[in-house]
């Protein structure tokens, strides 16, 4: 495989480990958040985000922040936070995630945004139902789709339940600039002209 194709794709192991082996893992692991990890009913998926997949889920917290910004909206981001549920058998650590209108550490965020850039091998919208992540956005082919938890299960949904005003549509054009400083910029004079 030619480096060029290394640096976009995504590197993933994945493995069986029982409960108590995963929390030796993470123990092992310490505060790290590298590799990204996901976990559902004994299967550990180990994730090295690509530099593609860096930059998109940056840009979508760049871009969500000035946007929330610009309407007054208070986010709190809480990164890669690893987010784990005993019970549930599911632990993982979404590309971003946000609690929205408040600034405590809630036990989990209202919004949960994961980068499809890469094949998983876990069903990461199952892991967030049992994590009982009110609201999961998924980026894939340019676009960002949202999951509303309702009655255990993901609702596919045309707007955000916490930030009803933002047209996810315009916000995805903007996703796709891979210059992060010129994305900004033209969301922010897109912005500033309606």
């Amino acid at each position: 495989m030619e480096a060029t194709s290394l640096a976009q794709s995504d590197q993933l192991v994945t493995m069986r480990l029982g409960w108590s082996d995963f929390e030796l893992f993470l123990r092992m692991r310490g505060e790290s958040l590298s590799p990204r990890i996901t976990y559902l009913d004994g299967v550990l998926e180990l994730m090295s985000p690509s530099k593609s997949h860096e930059g998109i889920k940056s840009r979508i917290g760049r871009l969500l922040e000035m946007w929330a910004a610009l309407e007054g909206i208070a986010v709190s981001p809480f990164g890669s936070t690893t987010l784990k549920k005993r019970r549930g058998k599911a632990v993982a650590e979404p590309d971003e995630c946000y609690v929205v209108g408040r600034s405590d550490m809630a036990s989990v965020p209202d919004i949960a945004i994961e980068v499809n850039w890469s094949r998983s091998g876990i069903d990461k919208l199952e892991v967030y139902e049992r994590l009982g992540v009110p609201e999961v956005w998924l980026w894939e082919n340019d676009r960002i789709g949202v999951f509303a938890l309702k009655t255990n299960r993901y609702m596919k949904r045309k707007k955000s339940a916490y930030l009803p005003t933002l047209d996810l549509e315009w916000l995805a054009r903007f996703v796709a600039d891979p210059d992060h400083t010129r994305a900004v910029a033209n969301l922010l004079a897109e912005y500033r002209s309606n």
